[in-house]
């Protein structure tokens, strides 16, 4: 068995190796095809060009590791049965189990280097890839600028539409752009026309507009709002060159930067705002009520039970005291729970506050705490979406093992056959991870039946197929029937 299973692996690894590969290679070609010509036009250097390209490998790479785990089950045990070895093995009486055996090993093997690639590399090279774009974007932003589109000239503070861009002159008509000075002021200007240009300098952007006019709202006092016509307004942006410059490293990390006890952080103080918020809804509606029959408002509850962190992270620290970048947090870092604590209290946070004493001013903090509610349950959603993506990906490894054996077995062919059933079946597997992960940001579905549903369905209809396949022979002797042929296509077989 041990020379059998040694075979199996060596059958497996070139098909596997070349189909990773070539898989990437496929896709990375898609990138230049797509991308190589807006870089060129910003005249980046080639070194510049060159790390951009490297640096989009690793998230194509996390990618296609299953769907080449597929093409290598799917060739090779078409392979075996095209040249009849898989009859032989069973004729020498090697159970389809035993011919399994070896490929979920090795799956598993692939499943946890997949895990530990896309948890602490890949959010790593996600980081340095997004702070390139954003000072590749900030390098002359007016060669990129679309019409009929929202531009981001400003990365999180200004976007810009318009109907119509000259090519030439960069004069634009029906200007629209929206402003976000702070968290608390935003503007949208409209203009019938503009331009754009740079400073002197190179280094700043000035934006001259033409009859339109200038609206700015205060989101902390709702009854300021301001209105402005102008005829010409001047706008100056800075830090916006002509040429590249590389500003540095940021602290910002979205969701796809970051591993998975980083995701877990964020996701536990997410749902510890949204305890103390749905608490203060709830004290906030109890003082309405008292305020009614003049008692005194009560505070609301702020201690919420202690979060334990997961036996791998755990580890993760036993392991790695000095934490990775991939696994820093993304905004304020959030103080540990005491060990000593059973409880934690979470008056710092925002919103735990006194209630209001009338009852309208209770109703608006009602509404206010509610809002804040669904604000961090859909923070938690997102980031749970991550945090599961992380695991529901590399496990596709084995349920890819359990669909491809029996599928090569029942329909032997070409490499052609191989590509197109991977193909179909890769496609149907990222539509419902895409339209999970939309239903479970829209609070649809939680976020662990989202990302896991694929690998449930395509590993239950697998392990029905293969357990299927493995008594077909046994199967054919008896003379009750046992399954529908348009269960595994083609005769009903019997028992």
């Amino acid at each position: 068995m041990r020379i059998l299973n040694r075979y199996l692996i060596r059958q497996h690894a070139a098909p596997f190796l070349f189909s990773l590969a070539a898989l990437t290679g496929f896709m990375l070609l898609n990138q230049i095809a797509r991308r190589l010509e807006q870089l060129v036009g910003k005249d980046l250097p080639w070194l510049i060009i060159v790390e951009y390209f490297v640096l989009t490998i690793p998230y194509l790479v996390a990618m296609t590791i299953s769907m080449s785990v597929l093409v290598a089950v799917l060739y090779t045990f078409s392979h075996l049965t095209r040249d009849s070895e898989v009859t032989a093995f069973r004729a020498g009486g090697v159970s389809l189990g035993q011919l399994v055996r070896p490929v979920f090993f090795a799956a598993a093997v692939v499943t946890v280097f997949a895990f530990l690639f896309s948890d602490q590399i890949l959010p790593r090279t996600n980081h340095r890839l997004r702070t390139l774009m954003t000072d590749i974007n900030r390098t002359k932003p007016t060669f990129s600028l679309k019409e009929h589109a929202i531009n981001e000239v400003q990365r999180g503070r200004l976007f810009l539409w318009t109907a119509r861009i000259d090519p030439v002159t960069y004069g634009m008509h029906d200007v629209t752009i929206y402003r976000f000075m702070d968290r608390s002021n935003v503007g949208t200007i409209y203009a019938d026309s503009g331009r754009i240009t740079f400073a002197p300098n190179q280094e700043d952007l000035q934006l001259m507009l033409f009859n339109g006019t200038a609206l700015e709202f205060d989101r902390r006092d709702p009854g300021n709002f301001q209105r402005t016509y102008y005829d010409r307004y001047l706008m100056g942006l800075q830090d916006i060159g002509g040429i590249f410059e590389r500003r540095g490293d940021d602290n910002f990390r979205s969701d796809r930067e970051l591993g998975t006890c980083a995701l877990e952080d964020v996701v536990v103080s997410a749902r510890r705002r949204q305890w103390l918020a749905e608490r203060s809804a709830a004290a906030a509606w109890r003082n309405g009520v008292r305020a009614l029959v003049g008692l005194p408002p009560i505070e609301p509850d702020t201690v919420v039970p202690q979060h334990r962190r997961s036996l791998y992270c755990r580890a993760l620290d036993w392991v790695l005291p000095a934490r990775l970048d991939a696994q820093e947090r993304p905004f304020t870092r959030v103080q540990p729970d005491s060990a000593d604590s059973p409880q934690v209290r979470l008056a710092h946070l925002p919103g735990a506050r006194l209630a209001s004493r009338t009852p309208t001013a209770a109703m608006n903090e009602v509404r206010m705490q509610r809002d804040r509610v669904i604000g961090n349950e859909r923070q938690a959603a997102m980031y749970l979406v991550e945090f599961h993506k992380k695991y529901a990906i590399p496990a596709a490894c084995i349920v890819f093992v359990l669909v491809g054996v029996p599928l090569a077995l029942r329909l032997p062919g070409g490499l052609g056959m191989v590509i197109g059933v991977a193909m179909v079946i890769f496609a149907v597997y990222y539509v419902g991870l895409i339209a999970g992960e939309s239903l479970a940001n829209g609070l649809v579905v939680s976020p662990f039946w989202a990302m896991w549903t694929p690998n449930v369905v395509f590993g239950l209809l697998g392990g029905l197929a293969l357990w299927h396949t493995a008594r077909r022979g046994i199967a054919a002797r008896s003379g009750r029937r046992r399954w529908p042929g348009w269960v595994f296509g083609g005769a009903a077989t019997r028992e």
